[in-house]
């Protein structure tokens, strides 16, 4: 098998650079889901005193590394709403780069008091684990913070004026009167955390870090949408006063208030909407506006900017957990999409399409058969199929995973406040409680957008098997510290759900030749990221260079890739965790099945994938090869011969 992959040293957890947008937000993929089962059991562990003392100082390290996560949530309210849970709900985080500072002071901290208290070779396999993970974190944080000015805090994609307005429209649980006081109070904070949020942006503007003009525009189009409708101007009603009407209607319903209180709710909500959320709104837009005459109208990326190089490698480091540079992810990507375009050029034989590849592309870009209608009906259709591609994966779970979700997910639009046409789609995890499902997100905007072809592969990716397994599972963990089920490792996470839409074909789906080669175009797709990522950050490509390669090797839509391409220039190293990701995943694979032979177990080896959190490649590896020798161990004490 040909290794592709150094193991990157020292260490790095990619949660920090995935939540660095939100260091202070803290929206990092928080949720939780209930599981099924319990994951699949390795073979019986060693036993004796030493196995016995391990167990004993691995559950001290758990409930140590437990209370500090509870420490690490004081810092984030937000993140405890996302999680479905009301301590300090009334809170927003203090979003300041002094807060950061202070919370990576207590992480230097803590990481003392973990060496200091605990003898990593007392611990249990997975207790040695969860300590390397504790100090990743860390040293993923320390190294960070070296490139605090050259950060994107606002975007159009996942910036701090869109982000907090979803803390209180999807994550803010109003079950009792009180929690519509919390409600009222945190539009408030909204407006603190906005505005420090603008005071680091404008410092890292000033340093040469700022966003291309498209992301200016689009931003100022979405904060506009956010303080558009009652009860500020505007016709109709703003999501955000649509939200809060809704919510103390539901406490109405519920009798849990009387009509009067019912009026006084909604009378102090829409004022604290005109006083605090509005002229923070209005801050932010007049700096977007200042901001665009500057910004270049010619995009690419970041490379260019003050300690550019440095900083792009720092995240290429953090997003694929590898240390691969650029050049060497630059080749991969050409190699990947030579090898793609063999398999589409066989795929497009078999319908019987005679012209090139070429021509190909375009007949699926332009042929009306391959879009749902530009309507309300149409969309409702694409949502409805997507749903029903959800139901038959559910259904073929049980011969590949043993480790199964009992919440479910949803097939959701995004609101129009942040909807971008072509954006990319996503996935929310459900809170703890069970209160909220996942949510599989889709911009619906632009059906043109939106190929058919393309929406069953999308959809096991987001939902079923993809990120609603990884998010779940690891968040539903018994037996492992806390913090683990909440972490969030860009390369293992995309590099499961890219892993999955190929497991999908294994699993009996994509009977329509369409919708195989829709699973060839975004693996071509995810292939494609590492050859414009690292162009546009490491070899100074423009906007419009990234798009003419693409359009030449996919047949995404030319709105799709339009807007695949200013979420890279945006998300410097985030895209190409994907392929590394299921290229790692799939030889992990192959080595457990050359090392077990006939004892290879799928079911087994998606558990243990699954079954310890998201993890960094090179400690997901070593989870692995734990596995395989305990599963050769137990063939062996059985007789069997092999391993």
């Amino acid at each position: 098998m040909t290794r592709i992959f150094r193991r990157a040293a020292p260490k790095r957890n990619s949660s920090y650079f995935a939540r660095t947008m939100f260091n202070s937000l803290c929206l990092a993929s928080i949720a939780t889901l209930s599981l099924g089962a319990a994951p699949a059991k390795a073979a019986p562990a060693a036993t004796g005193p030493a196995a016995s003392g391990a167990v004993t100082e691995t559950a001290r390290l758990n409930a140590w590394l437990d209370a500090k996560y509870d420490e690490e949530l004081g810092f984030s309210p937000i993140a405890r709403s996302f999680q479905g849970d009301k301590t300090d709900q009334a809170r927003i985080d203090d979003l300041s780069e002094s807060a950061s500072d202070r919370r990576l002071a207590w992480l230097r901290k803590s990481v003392m008091q973990l060496k200091a208290g605990f003898d990593r070779t007392q611990l249990s396999p997975d207790g040695r684990l969860s300590y390397d993970l504790w100090v990743y974190s860390y040293e993923e944080a320390a190294r960070a913070a070296r490139f605090k000015r050259n950060v994107f805090v606002f975007d159009q994609l996942f910036g701090a004026h869109t982000r907090l307005a979803q803390v209180l429209i999807a994550a803010h649980k109003v079950d009792e009167p009180a929690d519509m006081d919390a409600y009222v109070t945190r539009i408030g904070g909204i407006r603190r955390g906005l505005l420090q949020q603008l005071d680091i942006a404008k410092r890292n503007a000033a340093a040469g870090s700022r966003v291309p003009r498209f992301a200016y525009e689009t931003m100022i189009r979405q904060a506009r949408t956010l303080v558009t409708g009652a009860p500020f101007t505007g016709q109709g009603d703003s999501a955000i006063w649509t939200d809060a009407q809704a919510k103390v209607d539901g406490l109405l319903r519920a009798g849990k208030i009387d009509a009067a209180t019912g009026a006084i709710y909604k009378a102090t909500a829409r004022k604290a909407l005109l006083e605090e959320w509005l002229p923070a709104y209005q801050a932010v837009i007049a700096w977007f506006e200042s901001e665009l005459p500057k910004a270049d109208a010619v995009a690419t990326g970041v490379g260019k900017n003050p300690n550019g190089a440095a900083y792009y490698a720092a995240m290429l480091a953090s997003s694929t957990t590898t240390t691969l540079n650029a050049d060497e992810i630059h080749r991969l990507g050409i190699a990947e999409v030579g090898r793609i375009r063999q398999e589409m050029e066989a795929l497009k034989a078999k319908v019987g399409f005679t012209g090139p590849l070429r021509d190909f592309f375009k007949y699926l870009r332009e042929d009306d058969r391959f879009y749902y209608p530009d309507t309300d009906e149409g969309r409702q259709a694409y949502i409805e199929a997507a749903t029903g591609h959800i139901a038959f994966i559910r259904q073929q779970l049980p011969r590949y995973f043993g480790i199964l979700p009992k919440a479910g997910v949803t097939v959701q639009r995004v609101e129009a406040y942040r909807e971008i046409p072509g954006g990319p789609q996503e996935y929310q995890m459900p809170a703890a409680d069970g209160s909220r499902p996942g949510v599989f997100y889709i911009h619906l905007a632009d059906m043109r957008a939106m190929p058919i072809p393309q929406l069953e592969v999308v959809t096991y990716h987001e939902a079923l098997p993809g990120h609603h397994m990884n998010y779940a599972i690891a968040q539903e963990l018994r037996g492992v510290p806390r913090f683990r089920r909440f972490l969030s490792i860009n390369a293992y996470q995309e590099g499961w759900g890219l892993y999955s839409e190929k497991l999908a074909k294994e699993m009996g789906a994509y009977q329509d030749p369409y919708s195989d080669f829709g699973r060839l175009t975004t693996e071509m797709w995810r292939a494609i990221r590492l050859v414009l990522d690292t162009g546009l950050h490491a070899k100074g490509w423009t906007e419009e260079q990234a798009i003419a390669y693409f359009l030449a090797n996919s047949p995404l839509t030319e709105a799709q890739i339009r807007s695949e391409v200013r979420r890279y220039i945006v998300m410097p190293g985030q895209a190409t965790g994907y392929k590394i990701g299921m290229i790692r995943i799939e030889q992990l694979r192959q080595k457990a099945q050359a090392k077990l032979g006939a004892r290879f177990d799928i079911r087994g080896f998606h558990d243990v994938v699954l079954g310890g959190g998201q993890l960094p490649l090179d400690l997901l590896e070593r989870r692995v090869d734990e596995w395989i020798t305990e599963s050769c161990r137990a063939g062996k004490a059985a007789g069997s011969r092999g391993c």
